[in-house]
């Protein structure tokens, strides 16, 4: 398993800015990169690959999935992220940037906190369009030589890119409406609270009466946008960052346990078997086996 932490600088296109964006493979990446992506990775920050003609293969965390033409894929920090073997003659754009960087825009994009469980963005075509421009222009930006690489302006265009990304991930969704009150939105609160106290024991009640909202009204809404309730989404969600810390860390089972926040380091074995379906060591020695090929 590969770690990320740091290569974002070796490849970033500001000097102010922890930004980079390729187009059609224009920028060679150093060799030490180009390694690490062609493996299994965590990410350490914020990915996005639009395709405008051709198709890539993407695993995120343990789900595989395929864009094609006017889609984009997305891989947030701390997933385990694969790009797949694809044909390097397809025309597409590759965009990272930051926690740093998210932190200087000015807008909120309740997709990253990705409530509906999907790394892929449909756009229509009126869309594309604009999406394949504002790629564009800010693709000169940041690599036109002499050119003012003046931030404002290219936060500007970061900010309204994103916007284009939250309407269509949603807009892919209609049966969910985002609004200031609704269920859905409550839902991404609920994954925000869950995932900014992450190693913490999480109270349900305490959850809920944060969002304003009854224990059973939170009950609700997390089982009919997750299919489980408030508590097993919390265990599954650990018991998934289990699964990325043994990809990449070197932990015993007790080590573990404790970097999960768990006293008890048997009563959290037997809930990774549970969630699972295989014992720690178990997982370990497939995931040996499968490096071993």
């Amino acid at each position: 398993m590969e770690e990320t932490k740091g290569l974002l600088d070796k490849i970033r296109n500001h000097d102010k800015l922890s930004i980079a964006l390729n187009k059609n493979f224009t920028i060679p990446l150093p060799e030490e990169v180009m390694r690490v992506l062609a493996n299994p990775h965590k990410l350490s920050f914020y990915y996005f690959q639009y395709v405008d003609i051709g198709s890539l293969n993407f695993k995120a965390d343990f789900q595989e999935f395929t864009i094609t033409d006017g889609q984009l894929a997305f891989g947030l920090p701390n997933q385990i992220f694969t790009k797949l073997p694809y044909d390097k003659s397809m025309i597409h754009y590759a965009l990272s940037f930051d926690e740093n960087t998210l932190s200087l825009l000015p807008g909120s994009y309740p997709f990253l906190v990705n409530p509906l469980n999907a790394n892929t963005i449909t756009f229509s075509s009126i869309a594309q369009h604009r999406v394949k421009l504002i790629f564009s222009t800010l693709f000169q930006m940041l690599h036109t030589s002499g050119k003012p690489n003046e931030v404002e302006i290219i936060l500007a265009y970061l900010h309204t890119l994103l916007i284009e990304f939250n309407s269509a991930y949603f807009e892919q969704h209609e049966e969910f409406e985002i609004t200031p009150n609704s269920k859905l939105s409550k839902y991404i609160a609920f994954k925000i609270a869950v995932e900014s106290r992450l190693t913490e024991k999480h109270d349900v009640q305490r959850i809920a009466e944060e969002l304003a909202i009854t224990s059973g009204g939170l009950y609700r809404i997390v089982k009919e946008f997750s299919g489980v309730s408030p508590k097993e989404w919390m265990t599954n969600r650990l018991m998934l960052e289990a699964q990325r810390k043994l990809q990449y860390s070197t932990l015993s089972v007790k080590e573990l346990a404790y970097s999960l926040g768990f006293n008890d380091p048997g009563y959290f074995s037997r809930l990774f078997k549970k969630s699972t379906g295989t014992s720690v060591s178990r997982y370990l020695t497939k995931l040996q086996d499968l490096s071993h090929h």
